[in-house]
């Protein structure tokens, strides 16, 4: 048991003040990922080629030459510049691995092997380092070295093919959310691997594939398919198992409405000023009001018209009843529930001044997360980093300079 002075200690620290993360990674899966880890203390080192190698940089649109889209992933961490093509660099590299914990990479599958840094390699150097390949089809398969982004695996995955007005086209989501999933299921599985690595004094290597995970996302179409045969049809911005669950236009911009049971319809129906609606047989039950959706639909479009999107949800709010207008980015960030929750931080930047970035959601009573470190430039602690870390001498780092190796 920890003392109350261990404890008032412990308290000011975050979950992984110890934990220090060489991320390899670029674009998106990879470096949220690390970033997240970042935001939860850990020691992010970002490793790119001199010159950079991450596209994302390149991405628009841009704020006095830097992406917004590479400040979006790369809060929290540091940047150095290594050459792993050079015998010199892949050294300086292996030498960082001895004292890490994690490597996280989402090179094309075989990247690292071809470079001489597969797990197997890493594991001789520290048997207890935790690597995580990030990739679109994952290490294993026929697909196996096939790039991975995050439209093509939309596609593929299946998302894209229930996305969408039943007429249209199969329709990609607006925002990189495979990537994101991703993102998401690389921390989960690198703090797990921390924690069975605290039991067994042992790493491993975890394979991360976007596809797999896409289709783990596929939630109840899945189950639909596995369990009943049923192939999921687009049915635009409605529910396949829900009625009315579905997008309204109102007099000035559409409202999503979720009534999500039989109650809330009730409810629904007495707000909208027809509550013979939830009596009717045809309309009682979800189940007949899904064999129904077109009469029901059509009835409350005719009456949603009347009323602003906010007037609606006023009164749907009053009695329980789930919704809310459909916001731009802009309504998003005027949100009196988002600026109640300061889902937006500003913090110094080295080119930029200042900027404006979207908080970690995670709020820690005891641990409180924020953003230290601004979104680091090309290679920007490589140096101070080699000197301090490494504790080579200025004539090390020309050297190594001039070998193309940094």
């Amino acid at each position: 048991m920890l003392s109350q002075s261990d404890k008032e200690e412990f308290t000011m620290k975050q979950a992984l003040e110890d934990i220090r993360v060489l991320d390899l990674s670029r674009v998106f899966a990879g470096p949220a990922g690390s970033m997240i880890l970042g935001d939860l203390g850990a020691d992010v080192i970002r490793v790119e080629a001199p010159g950079g190698t991450d596209s994302i940089r390149d991405w628009w649109p841009f704020v006095d030459n830097e992406s917004t889209y590479y400040l979006s992933a790369n809060r929290n961490k540091r940047a150095i510049t290594l050459n792993l093509k050079k015998a010199s660099g892949k050294k300086l590299f292996l030498d960082l691995v001895k004292n890490a914990d994690v490597v996280i990479e989402n090179f094309k599958t075989g990247t690292m092997e071809r470079l001489g840094l597969a797990y197997s390699a890493l594991e001789k150097v520290n048997p207890k380092i935790i690597m995580c390949s990030v990739t679109g089809y994952g290490q294993t398969g026929p697909f196996a070295k096939e790039p991975g982004f995050d439209p093509v695996l939309q596609a593929v995955g299946g998302l894209m093919d229930v996305t969408g007005q039943p007429d249209g086209e199969a329709t990609r989501v607006g925002l990189p959310v495979v990537d994101i999933m991703s993102s998401l299921y690389t921390v989960i599985s690198i703090l797990s691997a921390i924690r069975i690595r605290d039991l067994t004094g042992e790493g491993q290597q975890i394979d991360i594939s976007l596809l797999d995970v896409q289709v783990s996302s596929l939630a109840n179409v899945a189950s639909s398919y596995l369990m009943k045969g049923n192939v999921s049809k687009r049915v635009g911005n409605n529910h396949n198992n829900i009625v009315p669950y579905q997008v309204f236009q109102c007099k000035d911009k559409p409202l999503m409405v979720a009534c999500g049971n039989d109650r809330q319809f009730q409810k629904f129906s007495e707000i909208l000023g027809m509550p013979s609606w939830s009596k009717e047989a045809k309309f009682k039950t979800n189940a007949k009001r899904i064999q129904n959706r077109e009469e029901l639909t059509d009835k409350i479009q005719k009456i949603m018209v009347w009323k602003d999107a906010n007037e609606w949800f006023t009164l749907l709010s009053e009695k329980g009843v789930p919704s809310g207008p459909v916001n731009n980015v802009k309504e998003v960030f005027e949100h009196p529930q988002v600026q109640s929750r300061k889902m937006v931080e500003e913090i110094p930047h080295p080119t930029l001044g200042k900027v404006k970035l979207v908080r970690n959601p995670v709020i820690f009573s005891k641990t409180p997360i924020s953003i230290k470190k601004h979104p680091p430039l090309l290679g920007e602690h490589t140096e101070l980093f080699l000197q301090q870390e490494m504790s080579l001498s200025k004539e090390d780092i020309d050297q190594l300079k001039e070998e193309g190796a940094i």
